[in-house]
């Protein structure tokens, strides 16, 4: 499988949003990719307060899954789109699966918000294996997967062989310290937790965060063993693309877990 990891510029709008989604689309199938991610809450955008995002509705989040899904045929592409969603209980922050046919093949909420969130979103309550050219893959947004890592093992346990990993990380504006090299010891942890989510489960792990001039992460691929494969270069928007060999994701170490010995767990 080949998967494309998306960096986009933080949408000024969700039409903006939805330009820059086809763009990077075209540019990911052009490359042959069959899947590709965008970042957290791409559609409308994480509201971060930089950043002025339009606000989400039903009406005007339905419309854009609809112009998606009418992109992810175009260009025979599936597509993971995180959004903010709307249900009678209230506003989820979610990733749509969108098949290469156009189809919503269903969503992943972000179950564990961070504790900055609790008053913009609800927690998901439910976690969910997809599928796409034969290969198994779950998804973990942002806070859950680099703090709780058992929504990865969760998927490989059930024959996930990647985990796709929307996050949002960084600023265009303020900075600690501008990073330049992937992984540095000195680099925010975030990094070093998407290398233990691969090697800890023995799977691929996948995470987009948005191509901000300032980000505390890079956009990456790590394989089975921990080693980063491939990563968005710092401060630029764009999208890569990276060839997957599904078989050495074995699960072996998920798979090897044994809940009884922690009681309760």
């Amino acid at each position: 499988m080949k998967v494309a990891i998306a960096s986009p510029a933080f949408p000024k709008s969700i039409e903006d949003g939805l330009a820059n989604l086809e763009k990077l689309v075209k540019d990911a199938a052009a490359q042959l990719a069959d899947i590709i991610c965008f970042p957290e809450s791409y559609i409308p955008g994480y509201p971060l307060e930089e950043f002025e995002v339009e606000t989400a509705t039903p009406e005007n989040m339905q419309a854009a899954l609809g112009k998606a899904c009418e992109i992810a045929t175009e260009n025979n592409i599936a597509i993971i789109l995180p959004m903010d969603w709307y249900s009678p209980k209230g506003k989820f922050n979610l990733a749509h699966v969108i098949s290469k046919t156009g189809e919503v093949m269903g969503y992943q909420t972000k179950n564990q918000l961070d504790p900055s969130e609790d008053n913009i979103w609800i927690p998901g309550t439910e976690r969910s294996i997809f599928e796409a050219d034969g290969v198994k893959f779950g998804i973990t947004i942002c806070h859950e997967g680099f703090r709780y890592p058992e929504s990865v093992r969760w998927a490989a346990r059930n024959d996930a062989k990647i985990v796709f990993h929307p996050h949002c990380s960084g600023s265009d504006s303020n900075v600690d310290e501008e990073l330049t090299e992937w992984g540095n010891k000195n680099n925010p942890y975030y990094e070093k937790a998407m290398m233990m989510r691969a090697l800890e489960n023995t799977i691929y792990f996948a995470s987009s965060n948005y191509g901000m001039r300032y980000p505390e992460s890079a956009s990456s691929l790590i394989n089975p063993s921990g080693t980063c494969i491939a990563h968005q270069p710092y401060g630029k928007p764009g999208v890569f693309v990276a060839e997957i060999d599904t078989d050495l994701a074995t699960g072996l170490l998920a798979k090897r877990f044994k809940p009884e010995l922690y009681g309760g767990y």
